[in-house]
């Protein structure tokens, strides 16, 4: 019998997002869930596996930036929510898309359309606010928007940059080349997307807001979070 936990449907994802913005009502450094994706990829590629008692104050807890420390220890069992319920429900949530993923980059895959394929949570923003009607578009700075999968992309950089003595590149050459070029990929995708766009996730007939260069790079660092999960137990220089 399959016990693994049911994976995230569009209705939790979109609960887990109304959990992030009442968080983000006390504390306006609380991240997005795509964010909070990218993440927990890294840690999936981590070659020493995090606690949450270890990652989740980085994640959700005091900015590593802020000149003083906090006036209260953190709290394990609220996670900065305003009452410890929310805190349960996000990581019941988190639980659940943590195996899914797990299970996901453990499937050995030929191709990315495969349904067994990992698929992180990403939004195009500029393709959301591109479907708005005009005028609920007028407060929006469009130059600001994310391009997609940046806020995935920057949430697993945060990761490799919170813990630098893990990161550190494979013994092995050929494994030392691999492990730089998926970092790599998965850099490229903290940039801006400059390109032309050229496609319209939502319909075809919506205005394009994604050139074709980034969903290739996105397909890219995808399959370099499959390299990094193999990684993950290579010797460390």
């Amino acid at each position: 019998m399959n016990t693994s936990p049911t994976p995230l449907e569009l209705d939790d994802f979109d609960e887990l997002d109304i959990l992030l913005d009442e968080r983000r009502l006390l504390d306006d450094e609380t991240p997005q869930w795509e964010f909070c994706e990218g993440f927990m990829a890294a840690l999936m590629c981590s070659p020493q596996v995090l606690t949450p008692e270890q990652f989740l104050p980085v994640l959700l807890g005091p900015s590593p930036e802020a000149e003083t420390a906090p006036e209260q220890p953190w709290d394990h069992t609220q996670l900065g929510f305003a009452q410890p319920e929310q805190a349960q429900a996000f990581l019941a949530f988190w639980g659940r898309r943590w195996q899914e993923v797990v299970n996901q980059l453990d499937t050995e895959i030929k191709d990315l359309e495969d349904d067994a394929a990992y698929q992180p949570e990403v939004m195009d923003v500029r393709a959301a606010v591109a479907a708005l009607e005009p005028q609920e578009r007028d407060d929006i700075d469009e130059d600001d928007l994310p391009s997609f999968a940046q806020v995935w992309a920057l949430g697993f950089m945060y990761a490799v940059e919170s813990w630098p003595e893990l990161w550190q590149a494979p013994q092995d050459p050929e494994a030392a080349e691999l492990f730089e070029q998926a970092l790599q990929h998965i850099v490229a995708m903290t940039e801006d997307d400059t390109e032309a766009p050229e496609i319209s996730p939502f319909n075809e007939d919506g205005p394009p807001t994604l050139s074709m260069a980034r969903l290739n790079a996105f397909g890219e660092a995808i399959w370099a979070v499959y390299d990094l999960r193999q990684l993950r137990a290579a010797p460390r220089i």
